[in-house]
């Protein structure tokens, strides 16, 4: 068995006192290539530097996600495509809208979303999408960019039916996390996730965010971690109606192709 992760934020801070022994963990599970996630000027460089030490096992992405919407100047532009020179850093991104919480003021979340895009059209490189409560606005900005942007993931997918086959109408992958797993938020998911095509699918933990609420025995920090990956495939192959096998080496493959992944060491 060999999966991918398509998106784990290795750099936070939950994870400085055993990260090494993460990633042992992950290992030994199957999970053989982990994307990590830039989704700050802080923690971009970081996941970067991550990457490069562990070459083959480790990728990153390079953005800005909404919440920091406002630290995206001049300046902070000039950093990320200084990051996207680095052949480790695989997509643009996190990158989106998030009007639930609205830690950035929505004028500044657009305008930033909007230069991502463009670093996407400049480096044609695969996006690495947020979207929460703003679909609309999303959908508007995306289709300014139509024919000019290369793949895109909408990651950690929770929202409605009409908002997946919209995203699928436009080819963009989904990605299924944990959140399948939440009998509170995430129950819809459990029929939704049976109409996307298998060519389509990708998964992932979003650690150290979004514990499977099914794992037993939960952990007792409550950390979510890429060791847990099979057990996400397991749900959701069950709710797919298809073996677990099937659905790791199809989204395995998936990943490499969306992301330019090389086969594993």
């Amino acid at each position: 068995m060999q999966l991918v992760d398509i998106g784990a934020n290795l750099t936070h801070d939950s994870f400085d006192r055993d990260r090494d022994a993460v990633l042992a963990r992950a290992r030994e599970a199957g999970v053989v290539q982990m994307v990590v996630t830039g989704a700050s000027r802080e923690h971009s460089p970081l996941a970067l530097q991550l990457a490069q030490r562990h070459p083959g096992f480790l990728y990153a992405t390079a953005g800005v996600h909404p919440h920091h919407a406002t630290e995206y100047t001049d300046e902070c532009d000039a950093e990320m495509r200084a990051l996207h020179a680095h052949p480790e850093v695989v997509a643009v991104g996190e990158c989106g809208l998030d009007y639930f919480r609205d830690f950035s003021p929505r004028p500044a979340q657009r305008k930033a979303f909007e230069r991502q895009l463009q670093v996407g059209v400049d480096t044609s490189k695969p996006l690495f999408l947020h979207q929460r409560d703003a679909h609309e606005d999303f959908m508007a900005m995306m289709r300014n960019f139509d024919g000019r942007l290369g793949p895109a993931v909408v990651h950690c997918f929770t929202g409605t039916r009409e908002e997946m086959f919209d995203y699928l109408d436009n080819d963009w992958h989904i990605g299924i996390t944990g959140w399948l797993c939440d009998e509170r938020r995430g129950a819809h998911l459990r029929e939704l996730v049976k109409h996307i095509p298998a060519n389509r699918l990708l998964v992932e933990t979003d650690s150290p965010y979004l514990l499977p609420r099914t794992l037993k025995p939960l952990p007792k920090d409550r950390r979510n971690e890429p060791v847990f990956l099979p057990h996400i495939v397991e749900e959701l192959a069950r709710d797919r109606g298809e073996d677990p096998g099937a659905v790791t080496a199809q989204t395995t493959a998936n990943a490499r192709a969306f992301f330019r992944l090389p086969p594993a060491g």
